[in-house]
């Protein structure tokens, strides 16, 4: 992890698709740019099939999931903060009705106990070909 102006790169974490930091800390607060379950260092993206024009041909939602929270954990981790830390997710689906039963069944697993404040949006894509990204806010 390198911090610079209280931005924060993870070392584990995806590298971001765009000019932002994984993180950015203000005072006690964490605040994360969007995460989805893209793998650092390499293109297949956990759960997804491309057609050869880069097109989604089917995904896993499940297999999305506990690779965004995995990466969630990571840059977390490396910011000083974790998991039980949480406050606040806002949480992008691109497919709600087929998505969001699976999404919300694993959801409960990985906050058994106080679970953060939650929002959950529909939006018709994403920068990647992902179907699941969180936007997270946690104390240090």
């Amino acid at each position: 992890m390198s911090e610079i102006n209280n931005s924060i790169e993870s070392s584990k974490a995806p590298e971001p698709v765009g000019l932002y930091p994984h993180a950015k800390k203000v005072g006690n607060l964490l605040f994360l740019s969007g995460v989805g379950p893209r793998e650092r260092g390499i293109k297949k993206i956990p759960g997804v099939e491309l057609d050869e024009n880069g097109n989604i041909t089917s995904y896993d939602i499940a297999n999305q999931c506990h690779s965004v929270f995995r990466n969630i954990k990571y840059i977390l981790e490396e910011s000083g903060s974790s998991w039980d830390k949480i406050i606040d997710v806002t949480v992008f689906l691109t497919n709600m009705k087929d998505d969001f039963k699976i999404y919300n069944q694993l959801w409960a697993e990985y906050f058994i106990e106080n679970p953060p404040c939650r929002t959950t949006i529909e939006i018709n894509c994403l920068p990647t070909p992902i179907a699941i990204e969180l936007k997270v806010i946690a104390t240090i």
